[in-house]
């Protein structure tokens, strides 16, 4: 099928070998490079790091546990590769994304593979390019949540049944493929629960009712799969089921079905939340994403790349733009429909997106390409010139002086992703398509990159790396800490244990309700066995400080105070 990928622009050539290698190590080293620089940040990057530091700890690798809770809102998969990369490699920040950015570059090898297998060069390489520059994803791959791992698996079974159901597909590719994407679709259930099957298959099921092509439904290898599927699925819930009577009525109930329909998680965004997202996210290919998902619903089979390849009898041709067009609009309904939305949801389409914006810039015209790199440009020095007035943000909690630390990077940013928008639109003017799509994807990739190490000169409010330094020295096996009605979940991960929260649940409230002697329910339960240690630390907002009682604040020595929290220690008796 790589044979075809001529028909549609003849001038936008595929790099050599040597080229692809360089541009690929050049490309691991960018991506990695970072991934240790900053502190972790609450509270997702604190929870997915402590969780799996708890496993190692217990050694318990059945039950997730948060500061020593049962954390049961999603599976399993990624705390075990945590877990793994710190018994391999030590408990360090590199160490707790790495999951996150291998996923993500993964991604982008996943798709250079099926746009070259599936479209001809140069598509793969002009897919992973965009992917690799894309804002969400160059974001989303730095930062530890469990979104680009889940997004990962579920691209991995869109694409693999892409590559399975093609036309021209022999027997055996066939059947590996579909076996890779049933193995894949478990692994996203472990990574983030049933929307790893749900919205695979819906989207499957939407795509032959929409091209009444019933005929794909028997190439599933249906009893082969599912086998398959439950063999890496199962034993993971019956082990944690079994062991936890709870888990049950959480997981499945409350965190799926609940979650979904109510707004009790805090989550509630409009309908339209992910179009905004999308646009900012897509940045700086949304023209192209925009042109390339409408040209998906409107092209002949395969794409006018190439040729289609005979279809098998009776079945109807196999149309692979449409059927990730599919999969968008599924990934995009279903998260608009939830009541609980945030913006990384999103973050499966674009593995998909990727490929539809490599057609695009394929069939772009020149004044089409030059325009969308001069609007990056524009974007670029937009937020180069704006910079300065992010300490026009700045409240008690939020120094002017942090946030000024923080300009010279987000300019930084937008005058690296200028520059480079700019010679891409010059490349492009000249017809150099390919050059044209590296030199507008170093922008985007860099200025993700430089902003979101930049964001190191916030960690002092957004990280308790400090304070945990100023505590450890003093800090005692059987020192309790209290963290008296507010919790960071950095906290632990830094201080290598688990703190007693006092009062304030945040997400743990179920869970501390099945083991409600490990909480202090008020300010008195606290104070009580605060008197009675001997030597202990506690942790409180500047305002809860601040309000406690005289006899009781004389028991206490600060030695930590920024604007977000102030850390002390009890004075010797």
């Amino acid at each position: 099928m790589n044979g075809n990928a001529g028909s549609i622009s003849g001038s936008m050539a595929a790099p050599s070998l040597r080229w692809i290698t360089l541009l690929a190590v050049l490309f691991a080293l960018a991506w990695f490079g970072n991934i240790g620089y900053r502190k972790l940040v609450k509270a997702d990057e604190g929870r997915y790091a402590e969780i799996p530091r708890e496993m190692v700890a217990s050694g318990d690798w059945t039950t997730p546990r948060l500061n020593d809770f049962k954390y049961f809102e999603k599976p399993a998969l990624q705390y075990w590769a945590t877990a793994t990369a710190y018994t391999l490699f030590g408990e360090r920040e590199w160490t707790a994304r790495l999951w996150t950015a291998l996923t993500g570059f993964l991604g982008v090898l996943l798709v250079y593979r099926v746009g070259n297998e599936i479209f001809g060069r140069p598509t793969g390489f002009l897919a992973a390019t965009v992917l690799a520059g894309t804002a969400i994803y160059a974001f989303v791959g730095h930062f530890l949540t469990l979104d680009m791992g889940v997004s990962f698996f579920m691209s991995g079974t869109i694409l693999a049944c892409l590559m399975s159901l093609r036309d021209g597909a022999s027997p055996m590719e066939e059947r590996n493929w579909m076996l890779a994407a049933w193995a894949a679709m478990a692994l996203a259930v472990l990574s983030k629960g049933l929307i790893g099957i749900v919205l695979p298959g819906t989207a499957l099921l939407a795509y032959v009712f929409l091209q009444r092509d019933w005929q794909r439904l028997k190439r599933m290898h249906w009893l082969s799969g599912l086998a398959l599927f439950l063999v890496i699925c199962v034993p993971w819930f019956v082990a944690v089921s079994l062991a936890n009577k709870e888990f049950v009525q959480f997981f499945f109930v409350q965190e799926h079905f609940q979650r979904f329909l109510t707004k009790g998680h805090g989550r509630y965004q409009p309908a339209w939340y992910f179009i905004p997202v999308i646009m900012i996210g897509a940045m700086p290919w949304l023209f192209s994403l925009v042109a390339g998902y409408v040209n998906a619903w409107r092209t002949a089979p395969a794409g006018h790349l190439q040729a289609p390849a005979p279809a098998a009898s009776g079945a109807k041709p196999f149309q692979p733009t449409r059927f990730l067009a599919v999969w968008c609009a599924i990934v995009l309904l279903f998260f608009s429909a939830s009541s609980s939305k945030l913006g990384s949801y999103i973050l499966p389409i674009f593995p998909a997106t990727a490929l539809l914006v490599a057609l695009q810039l394929q069939r772009a015209s020149r004044i089409g390409l030059v325009t969308q790199a001069l609007f990056a440009a524009v974007a670029g020095a937009a937020i180069w010139f704006v910079a300065p007035n992010l300490t026009k943000s700045a409240e008690p909690s939020l120094p002017a002086e942090m946030l000024a630390a923080y300009v010279p990077w987000v300019a930084g940013a937008g005058a690296l992703l200028a520059l480079a928008a700019v010679i891409s639109a010059a490349l492009a003017w000249r017809g150099l398509r390919t050059a044209a799509a590296v030199a507008l994807s170093l922008g985007g990739l860099g200025f993700t990159q430089v902003a979101g190490s930049g964001h190191e000169s916030l960690s002092p409010l957004y990280s308790a790396h400090d304070v945990a330094q100023k505590m450890l020295p003093d800090l005692t096996p059987d020192t309790p800490v209290y963290t008296v009605n507010t919790f960071d979940h950095t906290l632990p991960y830094y201080l290598k244990r688990n703190v007693t929260m006092v009062s304030y649940k945040d997400e743990l409230a179920v869970a501390i309700g099945w083991e409600p002697d490990k909480f202090l329910p008020d300010l008195a339960a606290f104070e009580k066995r605060w008197l009675a240690d001997r030597k202990a630390f506690a942790v409180f907002a500047p305002s809860d400080f601040a309000a406690l009682p005289a006899p009781l604040k004389d028991t206490m020595d600060v030695i930590s105070i920024d604007p977000r929290r102030v850390v002390v220690k009890k004075k010797p008796t």
